[in-house]
């Protein structure tokens, strides 16, 4: 499947939760995840635009495998593989033993939405601030995701430019500024 988002970065999701509470969005809930990425030993991740994660949420583990970013979107799409695990810390040892190695961490509480075909997460990263999400999963990269997207962003609000880089991206790149 093909994922097609857009991220902003916005001051106070309050507002964004008020109006889809009145446009009768449905509310999925709100879940901590805790996400552990990972390099692999035979090609360096940073350099190819992929990455592997474990996430833990309230009650289960969930493997992802993202692929590099396709540009022919003006939104972030990539290829998203997930699968579940019965048990996330015997898949780190997996990965441990052969050879893959921990990036770091990011950690966030999320709510999310379904709303008009789509899903709308909002985040509260730790160390990065609070972030709106707009997801389409599409199996077609000639889909109108984009404009789908652009028009619920417009809809409920959403203004800014969207923020390309994932979670795992901008708080390396924080942690690598902070240390200069």
């Amino acid at each position: 499947m093909l994922e097609v988002e857009l991220k902003v970065k916005v001051p106070a999701l309050e507002p964004i939760r008020k109006f889809l509470t009145e446009k009768k969005a449905e509310n999925l809930g709100r879940i901590h995840e805790h996400d552990i990425y990972y390099n692999a030993p035979h090609r360096d991740f940073g350099i190819t635009d992929e990455a592997v994660r474990v996430r833990y949420t309230n009650d289960h583990a969930l493997v992802t495998y993202k692929g590099a970013k396709i540009k022919k979107f003006g939104l972030k799409a990539r290829e998203e593989l997930n699968t579940a695990v019965e048990s996330g810390e015997v898949f780190e040892k997996m990965l441990d033993r052969l050879g893959f190695t921990k990036t770091t961490e990011v950690d966030k509480w999320r709510e999310n939405y379904r709303f008009s075909g789509a899903t709308i997460c909002l985040d509260e990263v730790n160390e990065l601030g609070t972030f709106v999400e707009i997801e389409i999963m599409t199996s077609d990269e000639n889909s109108h995701a984009e404009a789908e997207i652009k028009k619920i962003a417009k809809e409920i609000g959403v203004t800014g430019e969207p923020i390309l880089a994932s979670y795992l991206e901008l708080l390396l790149s924080k942690r690598s500024a902070v240390q200069s």
